[in-house]
């Protein structure tokens, strides 16, 4: 097997929205194309990988070091001992020559690849990703569906309480049992009324609604908020204050009852393990929200997941950020807690395949091999068009 050739674009996944942070009126992100020389069908095999939403795109690090190293590997040194591409492997190519620390938007950069590289093994073995992966990884038997949760409730020019109250009841005719909308880039009093109205929707059962703060908070804000939602008993607290502001996390932690949720902001196994260590997270309760696609990889998300068992963790406390199938796929192969979704945000790069169907709060797998992103039809007309 060898990679014949790589291509890199940029797509836009901008919208009015903002969190209590930032707006996503410029929001982009990267894909990739693998092309190998295994041909299936009269045509090469492709694998296709994109950054998720939050990041920039990191295309000047994917061309001036990230590709080129790729691209100038010996070809058998991508290769497991069975001649089969290991994306293990590929991840060491890729970081050669890198010095430890600094994540930053190099992590995203190696997810983008890392993805592709992934979706491309899996379909030269001709299985579905989360089959793939659990035969290697997992104990061989995935989940046949994974939770997922409908991320909304964003702050947008004009919007009022009953079009929030609205876009969450659009939620749950969709087939969402659970919902998240964010907080903090208004005053408390106002996000108290805009939590109040989304709980009218869900007939007052606050286990069915999260919220999001995006890391806007100081302690002080963080504890008020706390005392103020803390009666609602909300499925979620999420990432209080700066991602890498472990005492906060660990005071908010001593002092909220209910689960805290944090870490789509952590991009590597040292920073979530610092997490673990001083963050006063809680493994009965509390969830790590790590995203697979920013933190360099699943490669560098296997060893996560192997960090978290030895403190302790099981993987059902784990729910990635994202909204995306290469999530899914993850989540369903390692036994994951769930998966966010994005639904109608975030196009064409955001959601799952086309057919699929949220049930209480739950969707099966494709069994297109790969990640499958030839079954979400709008976005594989994107991806093509880096190399067709």
């Amino acid at each position: 097997m060898r990679i014949t050739a790589v291509y890199e674009g940029v797509v836009p996944i901008s919208s009015s929205i903002r969190n209590a942070w930032i707006d996503f009126s410029a929001m982009d992100c990267s894909i990739v194309a693998i092309v190998s020389d295994v041909v299936r069908d009269g045509k090469p095999l492709v694998g296709y990988g994109f950054n998720s939403n939050g990041r920039y795109s990191a295309g000047e690090i994917l061309r001036r070091r990230i590709l080129p190293r790729l691209m100038a590997a010996e070809p058998g040194s991508l290769l497991d001992e069975r001649g089969e591409l290991d994306p293990a492997r590929a991840w060491d190519v890729m970081m050669r020559n890198e010095k430890p620390g600094g994540h930053g938007e190099r992590s995203v950069a190696v997810g983008v690849v890392d993805m592709a590289l992934f979706d491309l093994a899996a379909k030269i073995a001709d299985q579905p990703l989360y089959r793939w992966l659990s035969d290697r990884h997992g104990d061989g038997e995935p989940d046949d569906s994974v939770f997922v949760y409908a991320a909304g409730g964003y702050y947008a020019p004009g919007k009022t309480l009953t079009d929030l109250q609205d876009e969450m009841r659009g939620f749950l005719d969709q087939g969402y049992d659970v919902v998240k909308m964010k907080i903090g880039g208004a005053d408390l009093a106002e996000d108290l009324r805009r939590v109040e109205a989304v709980l009218d929707v869900l007939g007052g059962d606050g286990s069915r609604l999260a919220v999001d703060v995006n890391g806007r908070f100081d302690l002080a804000t963080a504890l008020a908020y706390g005392r103020a939602i803390e009666p609602y008993g909300l499925f979620w607290y999420e990432e209080v204050g700066d991602p890498l502001d472990y005492q906060l996390n660990a005071v908010i932690a001593e002092h909220y009852a209910g689960p805290i949720a944090t870490g789509e902001n952590l991009f590597s196994l040292q920073d979530t393990r610092n997490l673990i260590r001083h963050g006063g997270m809680r493994p009965d309760r509390d969830v790590i929200q790590v995203d697979p696609a920013l933190s360099y990889g699943l490669v560098e998300y296997l060893r996560i997941q192997r960090m978290l068992r030895r403190h302790g963790w099981s993987s059902r406390r784990c729910v990635p950020h994202g909204g995306h199938q290469f999530s899914l796929h993850i989540a369903a192969a390692l036994k994951l807690g769930g998966n966010e979704s994005y639904p109608g945000e975030f196009q064409p790069t955001g959601g799952f395949a086309d057919n699929v169907v949220v049930e209480h709060s739950r969707v099966g797998l494709t069994e297109i091999p790969g990640i499958g992103f030839e079954g979400k039809a709008a976005f594989h007309r994107v991806l093509r068009q880096l190399h067709d």
